[in-house]
């Protein structure tokens, strides 16, 4: 199932029409072909139809890019600009902008040859501010060739995700949990930013899966499984239920995206789950989050939100976390001291029941839950994939609409330790720089509830930018601050 977008650049120059229109031309050439030569041609395509001068000229750019199957849109500046034609191409072009501007080349053409694109830059960002335009703008957005084809290379896990979200539907089961106020869900923000949102009981989802009794694609689907856990595989007797319930859940999804093309799932685990279906839907969770569509526990919308975008700008699989439990000191004194430049208050463990994809796993266990198991019956528990998660580059982030319906964000890069846990569920010693001050000063400051997601590798850059793109305000677009940075709330004197 293809459950991410693709995303085809469009790039247009453009010249302002005292400047010679051959510096345009000759520097979008120039460009394109240091794109080819460093990444390929795939997600870019080169607008040959004219150099936008004129409203005219956006016109038949507009028209081209929208016949080549571009959903996003590079604007480059070969020279000064036409900022009312350019940022008209951005307003009535359907997706994600982006602006950048050449640099001039050489000292020895200068009159000739100078495109003043550094200018033409500023008049660019105040036309699209006084229309009220988005755009991405890189943090430097002059550069060389070379360097511009790096700035458009860094758009496309930006773009993907903004064109991902604007044809998503999030499809939910039932209310949260008792007690799990944390993750409350306004869905009034995901209006906002474009995405859909179909919420229904557990009773639906608890009917269409006894509608796929006996349903002939079982015994494959449970081969499937087989193959994926391997020695894991610890609880046998519980997957003919797991693939009816994974079943259901595709089906649900092609039943009722829509008009939409990509679907995350928010969905209910507990309290009722398990003695109604019978077993616990973690492993199913953590199959569909490896094929792309993301399925948050515990009816969190935002959290599944995160996911989604998380998959789209690393293109793999994501996971969400409890920000869990302490590291005991004598396994940080053991394991982590002076081995690792991280203080002790630097670490934690990331847990969930079992939701975490294989693929992501140092090595993995079919089981049951232990914490449901305490109140229930252990064979009404069975589903969770348990396992180290790998050790390397995490970034930890979130996206969520307060209770009063304001966006806000984290982001936060670190690691997956190579320690032992030796602890159950999906669960990593995580090491993030100033944990500490990020968990008191942003975590518990800014009331962020206790799911995060996780993506495998440093994604801030492109986070960052995204969320800024969606709609979230700066001051709510929180990281961990060096030492150097305090924040707000922070006590000097501490």
């Amino acid at each position: 199932m293809n459950n991410l977008p693709q995303v085809k650049v469009g790039i247009v120059a453009v010249s302002r029409d005292c400047f010679p229109e051959s510096l345009s031309v000759d520097r979008r050439k120039a460009l394109v072909k240091a794109y080819a030569d460093k990444y390929g041609m795939d997600g870019i395509y080169e607008c040959p139809v004219c150099i936008v001068e004129s409203e005219i000229h956006m016109v038949q750019a507009l028209e081209d890019i929208k016949k080549a199957g571009c959903n996003a849109l590079c604007v480059y500046l070969g020279n000064f600009g036409p900022e009312i034609s350019e940022t008209l191409l951005a307003k009535h072009f359907d997706g994600p902008a982006m602006f950048i501007a050449a640099a001039e080349e050489t000292q020895t053409n200068l009159v000739g040859g100078r495109g003043d694109a550094y200018c033409g830059m500023l008049n660019a960002s105040y036309n699209l501010k006084l229309r009220n335009i988005k755009a991405y703008i890189p943090e430097y957005p002059v550069g060389t060739a070379e360097e511009c084809a790096d700035m458009l290379h860094e758009f496309l896990p930006i773009a993907r995700a903004v064109v991902g979200l604007s044809d998503l539907k999030i499809i939910s089961f039932g209310p949260r949990p008792l007690n799990f106020l944390a993750c409350n869900a306004p869905i009034k923000q995901l209006y906002n930013i474009g995405v859909e949102i179909e919420e229904n009981s557990e009773l639906d989802l608890f009917e269409a899966f006894k509608k796929h009794e006996g349903d002939e694609r079982i015994p494959a689907k449970v081969k499937e499984m087989e193959e994926e856990l391997g020695e894991g595989n610890m609880k046998p007797e519980v997957l003919p239920k797991l693939a009816q319930y994974e079943l259901t859940l595709l089906d649900w999804v092609e039943a009722h995206r829509g008009y939409r093309k990509y679907v995350a799932i928010a969905g209910k685990c507990w309290p009722a789950f398990q003695t109604q279906f019978g077993f616990v839907p973690c492993y199913v969770n953590s199959r569909l989050t490896g094929m792309g569509i993301p399925v948050s526990c515990e009816v969190d919308i935002y959290g599944c939100l995160s996911e989604f975008i998380g998959t789209c700008v690393s293109q793999d699989a994501v996971t969400l976390l409890d920000i869990n439990n302490t590291v005991p000191a004598d396994m940080y004194n053991e394991s982590i001291k002076n081995q690792f430049n991280y203080t002790h208050n630097d670490t934690f463990m990331g847990f969930h029941c079992g939701n975490t994809n294989t693929k992501k796993l140092s090595f993995c266990s079919m089981k049951y839950q232990m914490i449901m198991a305490r109140a229930l019956p252990e064979e009404v528990t069975q589903g969770t994939l348990e396992g180290d998660i790998i050790p390397g580059d995490i970034t930890f982030y979130r996206l969520q609409s307060t209770a009063d319906c304001k966006l806000r964000a984290y982001i936060a890069q670190g690691e997956v330790l190579p320690v032992a846990t030796k602890s159950f569920g999906s669960i990593g010693v995580f090491a993030i720089p100033e944990m500490q001050r990020f968990y008191r000063h942003v975590l518990i400051e800014k009331n962020y509830p206790h799911h995060g997601a996780v993506a495998f590798g440093h994604f801030g850059k492109a986070l960052f930018e995204v969320f800024k793109y969606i709609g979230v305000p700066v001051e709510d677009l929180n990281y961990n601050q060096p030492k150097s940075l305090p924040y707000p709330t922070e006590n000097p004197f501490a």
